[in-house]
């Protein structure tokens, strides 16, 4: 947009994504931007303002970011994945790339040289200056008049001037041949970005750390770690951000060191308008559904005539808990999942850390109490920490918890009380196999601040155990919690262990959702290729990664997004029938928030899916439907029975005497005599 004008020019439209990343030449003549396209891999192109051209700078064939102009205008810098080093899974015979980010520069114009060209290395001879022509007698001396001292140091002023700042750059692109004038930096392949040209340097950070590239001197300098960055329009101060902490400083040329530049913030102080800040925030998200809702026409619903219906509500807030309400009700119109608002300013409550002791203690009739139950731990992952169980500790179920700290435990009205803000501090337990002081033994402890992991594993733990009993041992179970990184570690964690089972039951009740359901769908759904056999070794299958026999899925309405997605899968591939409830269904995607005015969160629901004959949109608003429904009875469910397991483990075994699994011994090995 001319600022002048206002006049508004449109550069590019990519049907693709959105365009985010572009950088503006020094002459202010062209815009280099980062074009994502359909199916492929994104680019970097030229825009000239003047003439409306489009110059193409990459080739599609790598993925591309953080466009940069060189301060002289010569090059165009970016980053690419163009290293390819892969690194291979410990699990299993599979590959992962990372790292794979360097910076890339490019000549635009024809006649400009690589700044990595070769160097003569052959020495200059000097020449001596002319000699200085003698004074002819008569001549005036060779001062300067006075009348003619000020041109003379004027000119000596230009001159001066003239070297110190140089001249505008002129940005000149030739178009022909540009994708090949390619030089990459000599930095190592990592993951790179902030991108920013100041005269012979690049700066740039790589995995929180600023570095900076000279040109000229063809060196790499470590600057120091950095949260972030911006370089003045001047090109000769930096605003950094160092942890919580900001930092004005000249251009950094070695390490950092934030010295007295430190900006204290203490005193900025703002004059709020709640009631203003309110009305702004409730209008922006009604904005933000309208501009990224996948549907474009909002589902059908009028979505003016909805912002007025809720407008008048906004009167009566008294409290951003009241703005989220109201916020709330009117994005639930829309009736899509993922429509999530919270967060923003307003008072909360300390939370005071409780210290837990990883077990069921209940109080017993003499007034002190037993440990009922120890709940079973994996103490090496501090997230499975049982406290009771450490090397150590000297506590047994059924004992009586007598003491904490020296305090009686008879005397406490509640046991917790005296475990207030001991989580992860040494507590001295007085116990006994009697419930009395007498004769009690002292142990240390150190109490966990959650024992929700403990539940789980314990929990998962109960259910491999009744699959393995009731299935002779010849049948395996994993629950996947979640869609994300915790539920994928509860996947390699308990899938690997039991590719040796003959089927499997996958639990995906309670499923949190996330992203990684095609890395787990592709796994169960892999078949046999042939059998492979090594000297001195077993037979094995090929692929490896799999369990060879049938396989079902446990569902429930809290099973959802990726949770209700892996269920779709699940059944698109034939792997097995699902049980359970009908799944949340709730799978128009989300990718994270815009900034609220005061730090509140909008989630917006952008994509969604439909079949592979586009006849209707999948999932959403329906969820999954088990082939065979089971409702856990909350009672029963209470007294350890696990009714829909148990329909599962009847499901496998059956399928199991159907499709009984059996691995051939080898044929007769190869007579090659002949």
């Amino acid at each position: 947009m001319n600022v002048e004008s206002h006049q508004v020019t449109l550069v590019a439209t990519s049907p693709a994504w959105e365009i985010h990343q572009l950088a503006w030449s020094p002459d202010s003549a062209w815009l280099a931007f980062v074009q994502p396209e359909v199916r492929r891999f994104p680019n970097v192109y030229l825009y000239h303002l003047a003439t409306r051209n489009t110059v193409q700078v990459t080739d599609g064939w790598f993925d591309v970011a953080s466009p940069e102009f060189s301060t002289d205008g010569k090059y165009l810098f970016f980053t690419s994945e163009r290293s390819f080093n892969p690194t291979y899974g410990a699990t299993e015979w599979n590959h992962v790339y990372t790292d794979m980010e360097r910076i890339y520069l490019v000549t635009l114009a024809r006649d400009t040289p690589s700044p990595f060209a070769p160097k003569s290395d052959e020495v200059k001879v000097a020449t001596a200056p002319a000699a200085k022509p003698a004074e002819e007698p008569g001549d005036a001396p060779r001062t300067n008049s006075s009348s003619a001292a000020p041109d003379t140091a004027a000119n000596a002023g230009d001159a001066r001037a003239d070297a110190k700042t140089p001249a505008p750059a002129v940005v000149k692109v030739d178009p022909e041949g540009l994708s090949q004038r390619l030089a990459v930096l000599p930095v190592p392949a990592s993951q790179y970005g902030d991108l920013t040209s100041v005269g012979d340097r690049l700066y740039y950070r790589r995995k929180g750390k600023l570095h900076y590239y000279d040109l000229a001197k063809q060196q790499e300098t470590e600057v120091g770690d950095v949260a972030g960055y911006r370089v003045s329009a001047d090109r000769k101060k930096m605003l950094v951000k160092v942890g919580t902490d900001f930092a004005l400083l000249d251009l950094p040329a070695g390490k950092l060191d934030l010295g007295d530049k430190r900006l204290s913030l203490a005193g900025l102080k703002v004059a709020l308008d709640r009631r203003a800040e309110w009305n702004q925030i409730y209008h922006e998200c009604w904005r933000q559904m309208r501009d990224f809702f996948y549907d474009p026409h909002l589902h059908g619903v009028d979505w003016p005539a909805l912002r007025e219906r809720y407008r008048p509500l906004l009167e009566h807030v008294q409290h951003r808990a009241d703005l989220t309400y109201v916020i709330g009700e009117l994005i639930g119109e829309l009736n899509a999942g993922h429509a999530y608002v919270g967060g923003g300013d307003y008072p909360k409550a300390d939370r005071i850390p409780l210290g837990l002791l990883g077990a069921v203690v209940r109080r017993d009739p003499s007034g002190y109490y037993r440990i009922e139950r120890i709940l079973q731990g994996q103490n090496w992952d501090p997230q499975y920490r049982s406290p009771l169980t450490e090397i150590g500790v000297d506590v047994r179920e059924g004992d009586f918890l007598v003491s904490i700290n020296g305090a009686s435990t008879r005397e406490m009205p509640d046991l917790y009380a005296a475990l207030v803000n001991t989580a992860g501090q040494p507590v001295t337990l007085g116990v006994n196999a009697e419930p009395k002081a007498e004769g009690a033994r002292e142990t240390t402890v150190i109490p966990t601040d959650n024992e929700t992991s403990l539940y789980y594993l314990n929990w998962v733990l109960g259910n491999v155990r009744r699959v393995e009993e009731a299935t002779g041992g010849r049948v395996g179970y994993v629950h996947i919690p979640d869609m994300g990184v915790p539920g994928l570690n509860e996947f390699a964690k308990f899938y690997y262990p039991q590719l040796h089972k003959e089927a499997l039951i996958v639990d995906c009740r309670g499923n949190g959702g996330g992203n990684v359901s095609p890395q787990i769908a592709e796994r169960l759904r892999r078949e046999p290729v042939f059998w492979t056999i090594r000297r001195n070794g077993a037979v094995d299958v090929d692929p490896t990664g799999q369990v060879l026999g049938p396989k079902v899925l446990l569902l429930d309405q809290h099973s959802a997004s990726d949770g209700d997605i892996i269920g779709y899968r699940f059944r698109k591939h034939g792997l097995g029938p699902i049980i359970g409830q009908r799944s949340w269904g709730g799978v128009v995607g989300i990718r994270g928030t815009l900034p609220l005015l005061d730090g509140g969160y909008l989630m917006r629901p952008e994509h969604s899916r439909f079949d592979l004959e586009a006849t209707e949109w999948v999932m959403e608003g329906v969820g999954v439907e088990p082939d065979i429904e089971v409702d856990n009875d909350p009672a029963r469910e209470f007294a350890g029975i696990d009714d829909q397991l148990e329909r599962a483990i009847t499901e496998i075994r059956q399928r199991l005497e159907a499709q009984p699994v059996r691995i051939p011994a080898p044929p007769p090995y190869p007579d090659k005599r002949r």
